[in-house]
């Protein structure tokens, strides 16, 4: 295929630009949480896994951790199997534990996997019972009633949250040419499966492997103000501000949490980003403007 000067010229300018991005974030690990929209429109997941195998190429180490909610809802619907959710979380008892842990760690793992590969990768798929990768200890609920004065401890079955990470099979993937990909599934001290939220998974991988990012797709532009603006390039003081502010509240909260902890222990940034927008993850590691919302420590994306 030829192309003309103007389109080579453009092409070398963007080459140019990622070049410095490239450099510096050769042999760093890049976690990134798959969701929203990218995971379930076509096109957007073949770009996804093009900017995935890119990472790997140019000399990074991505991880990829998905969830899969909506698969999930969808064959439980399939199954007559009813969903019911207390304060945004599913209640998973043990037969919706075994359709989460078909979904997740089946059809919506393999089908990452199969993609990575088809678009020259080397992934290999797992769940957090593998290698005891995640170990989850089972999440408690609490919610205040009008009828009592004291709040009430729900049951929410097997939902769990990150009790630790083993990095043993991880760092072995990071050092060979696989791509790790990630169903948040862990196993309890009782040997039970638990279901964990995909972007709180993705924060604990990040923090114990001390990623340079983590990335969160999501299906929004980003972090906005209160006049609709979206924020970039926020120190964590000021996202702190902007919680108790209220201008961070309701279902953003529990992500920009997840980012906010990764950074204070040690990630160098975390990145809020639009997964509706093709090649989101390449436009926010190799361009200056990005895709959404960065959250950091650090006074320069290039700053070591």
């Amino acid at each position: 295929m030829s192309i003309n000067r103007k389109a080579a010229e453009n092409i070398a300018q963007v080459l140019t630009e990622a070049l410095p991005y490239i450099q510096r974030f050769t042999n760093r690990t890049i976690v990134v949480k798959f969701g929203g929209n990218a995971m379930i429109d076509d096109e957007l997941k073949a770009h996804f896994a093009r900017d995935i195998v890119l990472m790997k190429l140019v000399g990074m180490n991505p991880i990829v951790v998905h969830g899969g909610g909506p698969q999930i809802g969808d064959l439980l619907k399939r199954l007559q199997i009813e969903s019911r959710f207390v304060d945004g979380m599913r209640v998973t008892d043990s037969a919706t534990m075994d359709v989460v842990e078909m979904v997740l760690g089946g059809t919506v793992n393999k089908e990452i996997v199969s993609l990575l590969n088809h678009n020259g990768g080397k992934a290999i798929g797992l769940t957090g019972k593998d290698g005891q990768l995640i170990r989850a200890k089972k999440l408690t609920v609490t919610q205040k009633t009008p009828e009592t004065s004291v709040p009430e401890i729900i049951d929410i079955g097997h939902v769990g949250e990150v009790a630790s990470i083993s990095t043993d099979v991880l760092d072995m993937l990071i050092n060979s040419d696989f791509i790790p990909v990630i169903a948040p599934i862990g196993v309890g001290p009782d040997g039970n499966s638990y279901n964990i939220n995909a972007d709180l998974v993705a924060g604990k991988i990040a923090e114990v492997l001390q990623a340079e990012k983590l990335m969160l797709l999501t299906n929004i532009e980003g972090l906005k103000d209160k006049s609709g603006t979206v924020l970039t390039g926020l120190r964590t003081e000021r996202v702190d501000e902007l919680i108790a502010d209220g201008t961070i509240y309701g279902g953003m909260l529990p992500k920009i949490r997840c980012a906010l902890d990764a950074v204070n222990s040690g990630v160098q940034s975390a990145h809020i980003i639009d997964g509706r927008v093709p090649h989101a993850v390449l436009l926010e590691i190799f361009t200056d403007t990005g895709v959404g919302t960065l959250i950091t420590n650090k006074r320069s994306l290039l700053e070591p």
